[in-house]
């Protein structure tokens, strides 16, 4: 790991690997909350699996969890780098013709996102320590999906929701496309298919998250 975060390039690699691992991850925890709206057992069923399976929880979990803390720190890093590396600002700053506002303001997108992982993790992750290993309940199935919709039913938090959910799709937009392109996986003739995936894959993501939130909102 440290001859692979030693440079510029590994750096850049490294990030690369830890976006494409939290991209799957996201296609995961979304067809998950997904089950909410079509059925109250199944998501209960499936929460119950994720919840107490100790390969999910031991393993898993924190694979996961390192793989989160690794590409946001390894983010700032590439950011503070690449801002030293240039440190007198063009007086003409043409980027804007050769880049889009989002590759330019990941750190943005990326910080707003990581305030939403925050009110994330204390509206569930917290919540299942609190419930499971610090008052001691035993494992109660039918719970899961009334605590979800709870969640949902205060319109700030909604509204929270759906502007993280706004940022993490410009943030998807462009970081999809670089990760594969940081892997050195540029073709002629597979990177217009890298491009379409990643652009439909930072709207559907996002979008049926948004999805979740209102629909449990408005069933309140």
């Amino acid at each position: 790991m440290a001859g692979l975060t030693s440079s510029t390039i590994g750096r850049k690699y490294a990030m690369a690997l830890s976006a494409m691992f939290l991209l799957i991850f996201l296609i995961i925890h979304l067809a998950v909350n997904l089950l909410s709206v079509i059925s109250q057992d199944a998501y209960n069923g499936a929460s119950e699996f994720m919840g107490y399976n100790p390969l999910v929880q031991f393993l898993m979990q924190p694979i996961l969890g390192f793989a989160v803390i690794f590409h946001f720190i390894m983010g700032f890093v590439l950011e503070i780098k690449n801002r030293n590396a240039r440190p007198i600002k063009y007086a003409v700053n043409g980027s804007s013709a050769n880049s889009t506002w989002m590759s330019r303001n990941m750190i943005i997108s990326g910080l707003v996102v990581l305030a939403f992982l925050g009110l994330h993790m204390y509206d569930f992750w917290w919540h299942e320590m609190d419930f499971k290993y610090i008052q001691g309940n035993t494992p109660d199935e039918a719970r899961f999906w009334p605590e979800l919709h709870a969640r949902f039913a205060n319109i700030g938090r909604v509204i929270f929701y759906v502007v993280a959910f706004i940022l993490l799709g410009l943030h998807l937009a462009h970081g999809f496309q670089s990760s594969f392109q940081s892997v050195g996986a540029r073709h002629p003739k597979y990177t217009p298919v890298i491009k379409a995936v990643g652009n439909w894959y930072s709207i559907l993501i996002p979008a049926g998250f948004i999805f979740i939130a209102v629909f449990h909102f408005l069933t309140q």
